[in-house]
């Protein structure tokens, strides 16, 4: 799916020529032309806003402060007037850049683009984890050793998941059970032994670390 940019300026110009450029660039492109108006058009959750100061209704500082709490995406600001104490009146209240008008559209592209991938990577970050030679990417459900792919079943992964984003926690096999299975689930908590002891040997194929610990008489733990 494209990635969305609401553009949001009072002059119906600038607005097309930016929704032209950055559609024929493969974005998906949400206008406004008042500061109401983008209230409003934030349902559509932009991955980026490109946002003009001075609008008749509500100024863009004023809306970038209102929306900024509940909007983690860039907010970029287009403006013609760029003095120092403005940028840091902007900063303050969340932009993340300033765009001075009139703009060569190129490199609004690119730092649209540069903010995108820094957004990316971000989030690509947020669900990953590092325990020492060991990665988990949460998102794509993957775990890697010193590089090697560690091919795990589906409720394999569930329970690496559980253990490892709740480090040092220590987890009885029914309490592991009812979190991964579910309450209805068809098995019974022995379940766990077995699948613990098929994630340790696929773990142990490229480490000596034992990142599953058992607690003895209680259950199990992450030892990242």
């Amino acid at each position: 799916m494209s990635q969305k940019i609401l553009v949001v300026d009072d002059e119906p110009g600038i607005v097309a020529v930016i929704q032209s450029y950055f559609e024929t660039a493969g974005y998906q492109v949400i206008t406004a032309y008042s500061g109401n108006e983008t209230m409003k058009k934030l349902a559509h959750n932009p991955d980026l806003i490109l946002l003009d100061i001075n609008m008749p209704d509500i100024d863009g500082l004023t809306v970038c402060q209102n929306i900024r709490e509940h909007i983690t995406c860039p907010i970029l600001f287009l403006t013609a007037r760029i003095e120092t104490a403005d940028k840091i009146k902007g900063f303050s209240v969340g932009a993340d850049d300033y765009i001075q008008k009139p703009f060569d559209l190129d490199e609004l592209g690119a730092r649209v683009s540069a903010h995108l991938r820094r957004e990316s990577r971000k989030q690509e970050q947020a669900s990953l984890r590092f325990f020492g030679d060991m990665v988990i990417n949460y998102t794509k459900r993957e775990i890697t050793i010193r590089q090697k792919y560690i091919s795990l079943s589906r409720k394999e992964f569930d329970i690496t998941e559980l253990l490892s984003t709740n480090a040092g926690q220590v987890f009885d096999r029914e309490r592991i059970y009812e979190r991964v299975w579910g309450l209805e689930g068809a098995g019974n908590s022995d379940t766990i032994m077995e699948h613990v002891r098929k994630i340790r040997n696929k773990f142990a194929e490229h480490t000596l670390h034992n990142y599953i610990e058992t607690v003895w008489g209680v259950g199990y733990k992450w030892n990242g």
